[in-house]
């Protein structure tokens, strides 16, 4: 299913008639962020600046809106030729090379915020630490479980790819995963151009924009479906405190899949990773967990022939 909604998004979107551009991604009127501490804006007119003439600046604190108001071309700039206007929300206007503006601002819009935040060096760590430290911690406690109470297999701590319940919703949500951060680190390798363009000016739409990023849109909506789908599941088969547990094992999972191959595809290893990773995950499971029979007298599902754990009734 998710494969025949990608081809159709990229049918679709092949039709599409809007131009992506490339080389500035945004102009006039454009509405920016300051994200980092702080932002310096020159007063005066570039060209005093660069002609040793007395000028002066002001401040724009982080969290302050900017909007486009100008551009200017300064080629005798060592630093950087493009020069940009501002205006602030307090009507100051003020002028910034392109190289500073840019690595301090994000765009204005909720989409651009979130990938900005998470492309961030600092909060990747953080996340990759906090991340490990859980998984570790949830396979601890999964092991200890197992090697303390010897439980039986139904009773067992359940975890997706070890211990799973018989809902394929679970793996398929890990795998889509996978395969949407190896495709995200891929646009930025092989198409910045056309990542750029989406950062400045993104949409949840996969319809209407070009095909490689009608794909990737179409796995973010794949995942919130299915994620939904992970919680009805999980829901009706767990108790409630198991559940909890099961889900936020999960999400471990998914975070460690989502780091693991969008920096590993970097190095084009995360290729060759993913094509191990969906084979182990679906083989694993319907080898597994995967409720093949159901009693012929009751109707329960079983995983293998043989007396029914509901009825007693002998299946062959």
């Amino acid at each position: 299913m998710l494969l025949a909604l990608c081809f159709l998004s990229v049918l679709c979107a092949s039709c599409y008639n809007k131009k992506y551009s490339e080389g500035r991604h945004y102009d006039v009127n454009y509405n920016f962020v300051v994200k980092s501490d702080s932002i310096e804006l020159l007063r005066q007119q570039p060209e005093e600046l660069a002609s040793d003439l007395l000028t002066d600046s002001f401040i724009v604190g982080k969290g302050r809106h900017l909007v486009v108001a100008d551009f200017r071309t300064l080629p005798n700039d060592t630093i950087d030729s493009v020069w940009v206007q501002l205006a602030t929300q307090e009507a100051e206007f003020g002028w910034t090379r392109e190289s500073q503006l840019l690595p301090s601002v994000v765009p204005d819009d909720p989409i651009s915020q979130f990938i900005s935040t998470f492309s961030d060096q600092h909060v990747l760590y953080s996340l990759i630490v906090i991340v490990l430290l859980a998984f570790a911690y949830m396979l601890r406690k999964f092991s200890s479980s197992l090697s303390l109470k010897k439980p039986k297999d139904d009773d067992a701590p359940h975890i997706v790819h070890f211990n799973d319940i018989h809902s394929f919703y679970p793996t398929l949500l890990a795998v889509v995963v996978a395969m949407a951060a190896t495709f995200y680190a891929s646009l930025q390798m092989f198409a910045p151009e056309l990542w750029q363009q989406f950062y400045y000016h993104p949409t949840l739409n996969p319809f209407s924009v070009p095909g490689l990023l009608s794909v990737f849109l179409v796995s973010v909506w794949a995942m919130l479906i299915i994620g939904i789908a992970v919680v009805d599941d999980v829901r009706t088969l767990l108790p409630f405190g198991e559940a909890l547990l099961y889900l936020g094992g999960l999400a471990a999972v998914c975070a460690v899949n989502y780091i693991l191959f969008s920096i590993t595809t970097l190095w084009y290893v995360g290729y060759v990773l993913l094509v191990v990773y969906v084979i182990f995950a679906i083989r694993h499971y319907y080898r597994h967990h995967a409720y093949r029979y159901r009693c012929g007298q009751c109707g329960t599902k079983l995983r293998s022939l043989g007396t029914c754990p509901n009825c007693g009734a002998i299946n062959e």
